[in-house]
């Protein structure tokens, strides 16, 4: 059944440029010039992390906190904007250099799962029940710095505090093999599922996919969402593209290969993402060459690779296909796909 699909992005997905070995290239705007062009664009959602929603977070009081978050949920809503998701960003807090719920220090610990009941108390507030986690420095530089098994323990520990703080709030996992630790604990869909089913509440732990996190693991993005929505678990959405083995690139969708995009879209058709309530989230960013009167294209070109693919999946001869597996003839099948997507 063909249905519509709905779309969002984040703040920091209009970024100023900076890199590692360089400043920024853009000068910054504000986030209300940030949303005013979400619907322009044709997005109905915007994701949040915590910080986003109330800047400064960590030196306000948890009343100052709860008003704020408030001020935006009449803000969004005067625009017709959705908050998507609420995303503890602890991976910039200082209390987090050696991990937030696997750190070594209790203390770092528990100011990692304080401040995300925080980010569930927004979430209330924003009118999402989806809180995402991307474990950024769940891990280690140093194998013998951390016991593997005993930082699982502590995972699991922490998704079981948020759990039993809202007994509505669901908990996305977001994988990622590396970047900014050497090696993440939960690198892949399968770790996230796994360590779901460990808490005191597996039906409130899924997932979030990231294209380019798949990629980065060695994987295929559309096998990830395969594996996740075969468990009713893809929660939410990532779309972007990476060229390789590198960093974390976040290129616009469809970029760099457009086949492995087309394989996405026919994987989210195939099991009806979106007609639950889930969005399509792109999380891309301009190219550092981007010039400010260019800003919003990596944005507009996702949505519209997106769509396109979308058309070419509806158009897809299946039973055509279907003939050529049965036949075993997958080379005809391989040219079939290709002279699709050619057009």
């Amino acid at each position: 059944m063909s249905h519509t699909y709905r779309f969002c992005f984040g703040p920091w997905n209009l970024s100023e440029g900076m890199d590692p070995y360089g400043p920024t290239t853009r000068p910054p705007r504000d986030f209300s010039w940030k949303l005013a062009q979400l619907r322009s664009l044709g997005f109905e959602a915007m994701m949040f992390h915590d910080d986003d929603a109330v800047p400064d977070i960590d030196s306000k009081s948890e009343r100052a906190i709860l008003d704020e978050a408030k001020e935006l949920k009449r803000r969004l809503d005067g625009e017709g904007v959705v908050a998507e998701i609420v995303a503890p960003r602890l991976w910039f807090a200082p209390q987090t250099i050696d991990g937030a719920y696997t750190s070594n220090d209790p203390a770092a610990r528990q100011y990692a799962i304080d401040r995300s009941r925080r980010s569930i108390d927004i979430a209330n507030i924003l009118g999402t029940d989806l809180v995402v986690l991307w474990l950024a420095r769940e891990g280690t530089y140093l194998r013998e710095a951390k016991v593997a098994s005993r930082s699982f323990d502590r995972l699991v520990e922490a998704l079981d505090a948020m759990l039993a703080h809202d007994p509505k709030i669901r908990l996305a996992i977001e994988p990622k093999p590396n970047e900014p630790m050497d090696h993440a604990y939960v690198p892949t869909i399968g770790h996230a599922l796994a360590i779901a089913q460990l808490t005191r509440d597996p039906a409130r732990v899924g997932a979030l996919i990231e294209s380019a996190h798949a990629i980065l693991a060695g994987l295929d993005p559309s096998d990830e969402i395969e594996f996740a929505l075969r468990f009713g678990k893809l929660w939410s959405l990532h779309l972007n593209d990476q060229n390789g083995l590198k960093f974390d690139q976040d290129k616009p969708f469809g970029s760099t290969n457009l086949r492995s995009a087309f394989n996405q879209v026919q994987s989210l058709e195939r099991h009806g993402y979106g007609t639950r309530g889930e969005y399509v989230c792109f999380d891309v960013h301009p190219f550092r060459t981007t010039k400010p009167e260019h800003w919003l294209a990596h944005l507009a070109n996702s949505r519209r690779t997106f769509l396109r693919l979308v058309e070419k999946a509806r158009a897809f001869d299946q039973a055509a296909a279907d003939a050529l597996i049965a036949a075993r003839d997958y080379q005809a099948l391989d040219q079939m796909v290709i002279e699709h997507l050619l057009g």
